[in-house]
């Protein structure tokens, strides 16, 4: 098992999250945020969701309050906030710190030291594509919509 499955989470409800039942999936890892100008990229996120879930495919959503106190939310507000405005069916963590000091053991994985895609995260809806091996496969950038053919080729790839 690669390290990514051997990860939990905590979801929004505060129950654990693990990452061992996305094994032999494949994961598109988004860290997320209710207020901000990127936010309707939840409606490409679940439509994503919905177009490949039979075929062993998840996003993962990972709510982050670091870029202008973009997600201000309790746990609760955000889970409202998103099932009432845009559907999402897909996990939701609970809040975590993508970068600094207190950057959550995902993210250094991901972005940190010694990884595929080292760097900070630059802005919330940065996405990690990741293999069914729990390898991280690609990134893209904030301002990449989920359904940008890029992002959709390199999904459909993963599956193969």
């Amino acid at each position: 098992m690669s390290v990514f499955h051997d990860l939990t989470l905590k979801a929004l409800n505060g129950e654990d999250l693990p990452l061992a039942p996305f094994k032999g999936q494949v994961v598109l890892v988004v860290n997320v945020a209710s207020k901000c100008g990127l936010t309707p990229q939840y409606a490409s996120l679940e439509k994503l969701q919905q177009q490949f879930k039979g075929k062993g495919f998840n996003v993962l959503g990972l709510p982050c309050n670091q870029f202008a106190g973009q997600e201000p939310g309790s746990a609760d507000e955000i889970q409202a906030f998103c099932s009432r405005n845009y559907g999402v069916s897909f996990p939701l963590s609970e809040k975590l710190d993508v970068n600094g000091s207190e950057r959550h053991a995902l993210y250094r994985l991901l972005a940190g030291e010694g990884a595929e895609f080292p760097g900070d995260i630059t802005w919330n809806f940065e996405k990690f594509l990741v293999g069914k091996d729990g390898r991280v496969l690609a990134r893209f950038a904030p301002r990449t919509a989920p359904d940008d053919p890029t992002v959709v080729q390199a999904i459909e790839k993963a599956l193969a």
